[in-house]
């Protein structure tokens, strides 16, 4: 039973040290490595397969909106990253450099793409001609690099991975209809899929994409109280077309700036996954993202007939959910601790007794229910399970984010609330960049966005009492 036990005791509690429980919990559950290359991780197995989850779901949704995938090269010349000045201003302290191939020194630097605008737009300048050659509906999956100073698995590393979707479109309609609807695709596959509820809205000015002429973004909230940026979407309006020169001729044969768009959605989700979910006894994986759905252990599997009864439950169910049987030589109870650790919905125990009986005993991971179930039914009742689970995951994070989410109507109590009780702040903002600064020096807090759906809780800004203009989401951040 120590062995037991050490798996569990080995994770800080997340009440005493959040970071730290974090930290424990990624490397723990196995999902990340630390490499030799500072500030990079490397996804184990666990990990990876997480994101391949996400990935084949957003891709289909993806092209259920008309995306086509493509890849652009990872190095972009120095030359063509300056042409956008806003946007390289905002990405400069981020970039990294090539600066020889082999022994000889370039003659003009490589960036390691930050973001890929800038290739798409060169991209674009030859490839649209004209008005029957948009829009043009791109994304690619692909790594890109961001010299950060502090990192932390998931949440921020140097490299990391994404996908980044870039369009084009003959209008400015055209490109804001694209670009709420992404961040809506977003949205939903959040809510629906990583059971991870979100306010979805619009960024201030001051913290809107570099080059963009607007950035809408989904934001949720951690289990301590803290905001996660979990994907975003701008709207270029013709700024890089201008910058680049892409053009079209039109139906009158005249000559149009294009309008584009710009999405994604990285790594850093998985990070939301765990701080939205976990809990001290490590991951809490929904359902329809988990890699492993259903865990079966056998209990005195040395007894004759116990691992074969495992192995035909599992063949029983493997078509329709993703399970497998932990028959390593391990004790029961390491094998539970495990489980849990790895976030894994449900486990299902079968003993000698319970073939007896012909039942098997199903244990959500989410709340440790446990329920008996006939082997005959094991199916249909695992299927209505994990379909409970989902939804119950996502209205208990949901009623968390809800309970940590306060109105403050002046600057005292804005300041109150933000040392009392951690979480989403709103409050009116009379639009100014000063109050944002202010507040963000102040107590470190930031906009997270101006939600769609507006109420005018105030008539005057939380910070400065002048007339308010917007409502806005305020918190710290990750």
């Amino acid at each position: 039973m120590a062995k037991d036990k050490k798996l569990v005791e080995s994770i800080t509690s997340m009440q005493e040290d959040f970071a730290q429980w974090y930290t424990d919990v990624v490397k723990k559950a196995e999902l990340i490595d630390y490499s030799s290359v500072k500030g990079c991780m490397i996804i184990k197995p666990a990990g990876y397969a997480l994101w391949e989850n996400i990935q084949h779901e957003l891709d289909r949704r993806f092209k259920e909106t008309g995306v086509q995938n493509v890849y652009m090269p990872m190095f972009i010349p120095e030359s063509l990253l300056n042409k956008e000045k806003d946007h390289v201003e905002g990405f400069a302290p981020e970039v990294a450099w090539v600066t020889h191939g082999g022994q000889n020194q370039l003659q003009e630097r490589l960036c390691v793409r930050p973001t890929s605008e800038t290739l798409f737009c060169d991209f674009y300048k030859n490839d649209v001609q004209s008005y029957r050659d948009l829009p043009k509906v791109y994304n690619q999956w692909c790594s890109v690099v961001r010299w950060e100073k502090e990192t932390r698995p998931f949440l921020r590393s140097r490299e990391f991975l994404w996908q980044e979707g870039h369009t084009a479109h003959a209008t400015a309609e055209e490109a804001q209809e694209r670009t709420e609807q992404m961040l809506n695709v977003y949205a939903d596959f959040c809510e629906q899929v990583l059971a991870v509820p979100v306010i979805r809205g619009r960024k201030t000015e001051k913290e809107k994409f570099a080059g963009a002429e607007a950035t809408y973004t989904i934001e949720a909230l951690m289990h301590d109280g803290k905001a996660l940026q979990s994907g975003t979407s701008h709207n270029f309006g013709d700024g890089f077309a201008k910058a680049f020169g892409i053009q079209y001729t039109d139906p009158n044969n005249q000559l149009q700036y294009v309008h584009q768009t710009s999405w994604g959605l990285s790594t850093r989700i998985i990070g939301a996954i765990i701080m939205v979910h976990g809990d001290d006894s490590g991951l809490v994986l929904p359902p329809k993202i988990a890699p492993t759905q259903v865990m079966i252990i056998p209990i005195q599997q040395q007894k004759e007939g116990v691992l074969e009864k495992a192995g035909e439950l599992c063949e029983a169910l493997k078509g329709t959910f993703r399970v497998k049987v932990d028959d390593s030589e391990k004790s029961p109870g390491w094998k539970f601790s495990e489980q849990e650790m790895r976030g894994i919905p449900v486990r299902i125990e079968i003993g000698p007794k319970d073939i007896e009986k012909g039942q098997c005993v199903f244990v959500r991971r989410d709340t440790r229910e446990k329920y008996q179930v006939a082997f005959e039914e094991a199916a249909g009742k695992m299927a209505e399970l994990l379909d409970t689970i989902q939804s119950d995951m996502f209205e208990r994070a949901k009623a968390h984010r809800d309970s940590h989410v306060s109105d403050a109507h002046n600057y005292d109590e804005f300041k109150s609330i933000l040392e009392e009780k951690p979480g989403f702040i709103r409050g009116m903002w009379c639009g100014e960049q000063s109050c944002e600064d202010k507040i963000k020096e102040e107590t470190a807090a930031t906009s997270r966005c101006m939600p769609y759906e507006q109420e005018q809780i105030s008539d005057v800004c939380v910070c400065c009492g002048k007339p308010a203009k917007k409502l806005v989401f305020w918190g710290k951040a990750y």
